[in-house]
């Protein structure tokens, strides 16, 4: 019982390294827009 774990674990890791590899794109983008300058406080 437990050499069918191991041997089980062992497929199971082989198994997700063998996998396709999908790539993430993580597009950030600005939480808010920035306060421009007017010059009003000089």
């Amino acid at each position: 019982m437990r050499t069918t774990a191991i041997v089980a674990l062992i497929a199971l890791s082989t198994l997700a390294a063998c996998a396709k590899k999908t790539e993430t794109v993580v597009v950030a983008e600005p939480v808010s827009v920035e306060p421009t300058y007017t010059g009003k406080y000089k």
